[in-house]
């Protein structure tokens, strides 16, 4: 295969930011858009939890399986711009529906496109860029979650008031339709493994022994659940945010979307970014770092969690949660450049979409419809009508700091499964051995 020009990995890491922020745009606008869904079809909210988390983190985490397996043996640009085609085409037609039942085929139709994205954008990248620039590029487009998030609430908002929620789903896909051929058309795509540092089989191995070495991988075992547990805490606040601060406090939909989108977007741009940049930065000195870096977010995520929703005060609310958002995303870009460095150029696709399995059933399928439902309970039980999302989004704090205490585990072991760690151990001269 003819080697890329120089810059094709910069211009191809920009492509896929604005296709990964389309992604997290239709997600997330849907937990400003349920409000007026709520109203107009009359859900309860375990019937949202269901539709915002459950519905769509099935399909997408089991479908990523088969999709990355193809991905790690075809093209993978032209696996991103497929799947890019039909979340899209369901977006649009999340806009015809007109019960629960029906958009929730629509919302899984959804999570059928993007479970092809995300497992060939990481296993692109990391043949795009050497380990010890991964976790910074991971993170430079891990900003399209925090930035998507941010796009999804000030546009989900803005068009549903100017267009209803219907309105706003057919713009929001036609828009992504239109990215299709800049995928197709402009991408090229690197050699599997040509970035790395040990020389790996860039075969995809068969099923079961690609299990059998992720399993065998302790360093990867902590740090998927790991994931997964911080992905709970923060799918139980991004989409249950707007409802709280319009039962607690009356805040208004529209000024709490501006509030959002300002708080997951330049917040959560500044902790993913530097997350990455310093895991990379302190991981060339010692490996464990790109697992400490995201135990420590966790862990400091926990207690900010608990003074946003358990104070009294907006104000300390409001200022406590912009902090908040700026450390729950903190743990990706080290998670997924580890995840990947882990393993051989031939099972990275499949390798990330073990972590959006896990990482997406537990956070996306579970924290959103498990705090509905403990909302609902509480509501049932002690008649807490306006504080029951207070309690229900606080209870994921223990998700954060079980989260930091796997990442912990994760760090002990990555030294000796990371490749070329040990290889390079060995090469380094003696520092007994006196200079003449």
């Amino acid at each position: 295969m003819k080697p890329l020009p120089p810059w094709h990995k910069w211009y191809a890491l920009g492509a896929l930011i604005v296709v990964a922020l389309f992604n997290y745009i239709d997600r997330q606008s849907l937990a400003i858009l349920q409000i007026p869904i709520k109203r107009e079809l009359g859900l309860s909210d375990t019937e949202l939890g269901a539709l915002t988390g459950l519905s769509f983190a099935l399909l997408y985490s089991t479908l990523a399986l088969p999709i990355a397996r193809l991905a790690d043996r075809a093209s993978r640009k032209w696996v991103i711009g497929i799947a890019l085609a039909v979340w899209s085409a369901m977006t649009a037609a999340s806009g015809l529906a007109t019960g629960f039942a029906l958009l929730v085929v629509c919302r899984m139709g959804v999570a059928l496109g993007e479970a092809g994205c995300v497992p060939a954008t990481h296993a692109l990248i990391a043949d795009y860029f050497p380990r010890e620039r991964r976790a910074t590029a991971i993170a430079v487009w891990g900003l399209s979650l925090p930035l998507g998030t941010m796009l999804g609430f000030a546009a989900g908002g803005w068009l549903d008031e100017t267009m209803g929620w219907r309105g706003a789903f057919f713009v929001l896909g036609g828009a992504g339709l239109v990215l299709v051929p800049l995928v197709l058309l402009t991408l090229r795509e690197p050699a599997r493994g040509a970035t790395d540092r040990v020389a790996t089989i860039p075969v995809a191995p068969s099923f079961r022994i690609a299990v059998r070495t992720l399993w065998r991988l302790k360093a990867f075992r902590h740090a998927a659940w790991a994931g997964a547990l911080s992905s709970y805490a923060m799918y139980a606040m991004l989409n249950w945010n707007a409802v709280y601060y319009g039962r607690a406090f009356g805040v208004p939909t529209h000024w709490i979307a501006g509030y959002m989108a300002l708080a997951t977007g330049l917040g959560g741009a500044a902790g993913t970014y530097l997350a990455g940049a310093l895991a990379d930065r302190l991981g060339r000195r010692d490996p464990r770092w790109y697992m400490w870096v995201p135990a420590v977010a966790a862990a400091a995520t926990a207690p900010l969690m608990l003074i946003q929703y358990l104070v009294p005060d907006l104000d300390v609310s409001l200022v406590a949660g912009a902090l908040t958002a700026s450390l729950v995303n903190a743990y990706l870009p080290p998670l997924v450049a580890t995840a990947q460095s882990l393993v051989g150029a031939g099972l990275r696709a499949f390798t990330s979409s073990v972590l959006v399995l896990v990482v997406n059933i537990v956070g996306l399928g579970l924290g959103p419809l498990v705090t509905g439902a403990l909302s609902d309970r509480l509501i049932a039980a002690y008649g807490m009508q306006t504080d029951s999302l207070r309690y229900a989004i606080a209870a994921a704090a223990l998700a954060a700091l079980w989260s930091a205490w796997h990442f912990r585990r994760a760090a002990t072991y990555l030294p000796a499964e990371l490749p070329g760690v040990r290889q390079l151990e060995n090469d380094r001269p003696s520092q007994a051995v006196r200079v003449r």
